[in-house]
């Protein structure tokens, strides 16, 4: 029975590590790392910000209209508003206006700002894409790294049980009298180093994780695993479809790092016009509409009869009879009322539509002398120009270096590979004439030992060259242009 509660507590131990571990592929990490990673999300950010700076200075190029109003009480001498005079009476006021404008002629200025700025943009939005390759390159370093040391592991146990083999058959031979307890001695000796390489292996593979979670931005508490998978499935393209020239070729046309620095040629190309365009003249176009109100604006409210007109030589007449009578007409005179502040609203839709005035108007603004400063900043965007160029020359250059460097590493991890599998073979052969030779009591343990550590040696040299060509391989793939995968 407790044999059986034992087991079920074990098993039950061994689901929830399972559910609780998510095991990742290359492709998830990276994917995940793009999303996740720090430097690329600032990378984002920042293109968003040069993007919004882009289309503010598109919208630059759109006329302007801007409303207005304003309402207070004026105390004291003051300018009415409606006559324009001056008053010594408190009165409310109200005002509205309506005004824009748009450049007619700017030398390009605007069109060349929007388009420097533009060009800006995409450079950001290809150095997110660089910061992304980096961060995904990285992955698939750190990614290796821990499948070699999870090899590693794997070779490392593999020594362990043959030592624990020869242990149990040194220790029969030691009983019978046919070996001296040293030898069993020597095996319990190695079996223990043994042990100790196995939990350094193991702590290699825990630190290789921690950094790829890392690279990830996982938390470090958080339970990971990577999917298993030996090196000699990893597909690799052939030297022939890697090239140095070819390459090159290939990368020069779309590396982001490329794409960028020759967007900020550009971009700068433009903003030297932008600076240029200082030296002319710019002609603008302006529209402005306004209307007010005051309460001490007087209103008609009445007429008074004050007499008739007075007949003269102009007057028209009418003959009735044959006698003229001269047509005269009433005069009348407003009656003009202060609003008090009852009734100040009265009339307040007429008094605006009144005072309701409209202008239109070109202006011409031609620079003469500013301090020489459209001068000095037409000199600057030139050599910001000339500095851009030196950039995309130097980035194309060390494109070119690096991937010659890869090539001949790549070149110099498949010689060390060869020579490797060649001491590994060496080594094998070594081991196993050694172990017949022991078995046969014709070997010393010292020199059975000796010969098992010098094949241990060199299969985990074997596999670090296998992982450093994988990678060699891989980094003039991703050059190329071709995803990442293993």
């Amino acid at each position: 029975m407790k044999y059986i509660l034992f087991l079920f507590l074990i098993t039950g131990t061994l689901q929830l590590k399972a559910q609780d571990t998510t095991t990742w592929d290359l492709q998830t990490c990276v994917e995940y790392a793009i999303k996740h990673n720090i430097s690329v999300q600032q990378a984002d950010i920042q293109a968003r910000i040069n993007k919004i700076q882009a289309d503010i200075a598109k919208s630059n190029q759109l006329p302007t209209i801007n409303g207005s109003s304003g309402m207070g009480l004026r105390l004291g001498r003051s300018i009415d508003p409606t006559t324009n005079g001056f008053t010594n009476t408190q009165f409310l006021y109200n005002n509205f206006g309506l005004n824009g404008g748009v450049q007619l002629f700017n030398a390009g200025r605007l069109r060349n700002a929007a388009d420097a700025t533009t060009f800006s943009w995409q450079a950001s939005e290809a150095d997110k894409q660089n910061t992304s390759n980096d961060v995904s390159m990285s992955v698939a370093t750190y990614y290796l790294q821990v499948l070699s040391a999870i090899e590693q592991t794997d070779i490392t146990r593999i020594q362990i049980r043959q030592t624990k083999e020869q242990l149990t058959a040194t220790k029969k031979r030691v009983e019978l009298g046919l070996l001296p307890e040293l030898n069993l001695l020597e095996l319990e000796t190695q079996l223990a180093n043994d042990s100790s390489t196995y939990i350094t292996a193991n702590a290699n593979i825990e630190q290789s994780k921690l950094l790829l979670k890392a690279l990830l931005n996982l938390d470090a508490s958080r339970p990971f695993d990577i999917k298993s998978q030996a090196v000699d499935q990893i597909k690799l393209q052939s030297f022939a479809d890697l090239q140095p020239d070819y390459v090159f070729g290939v990368a020069s046309q779309n590396l982001p790092g490329v794409k960028a620095a020759g967007l900020r040629v550009k971009a700068a190309s433009k903003n030297e016009l932008v600076a240029k365009a200082n030296f002319y003249p710019t002609l603008s176009f302006g529209y402005n509409l306004s209307s007010n109100f005051s309460n001490v604006f007087n209103y008609i409210s009445g007429f008074n009869l004050t007499g008739v007109s007075t007949p003269n030589a102009t007057t028209p007449y009418v003959t009735v009879n044959s006698a003229k009578y001269f047509i005269q007409s009433p005069i009348f005179s407003p009656v003009t009322t202060k609003r008090n502040w009852g009734n100040i609203w009265n009339g307040w839709g007429d008094q605006v539509n009144n005072n309701f005035g409209q202008s239109f108007g070109l202006q011409l603004s031609v620079p003469i002398f500013n301090g020489n400063q459209a001068k000095y900043a037409y000199q600057q965007a030139k050599l910001n120009y000339r500095s851009a160029s030196l950039i995309q020359e130097n980035t194309n250059l060390k494109l070119k270096q690096d991937i010659y460097t890869a090539y001949t590493n790549a070149v110099v991890a498949f010689n060390k590979l060869t020579a490797n599998q060649k001491a590994m073979n060496a080594a094998e052969k070594a081991y196993q004439f050694a172990t017949k030779r022991y078995d046969l009591g014709l070997l010393g343990t010292i020199e059975l030992l000796t010969n098992q550590n010098n094949f241990l040696k060199a299969k985990v040299n074997f596999k670090a060259a296998q992982y450093e060509y994988v990678f060699r391989i891989k980094l003039l793939e991703f050059y190329k242009g071709e995803a990442l995968s293993l």
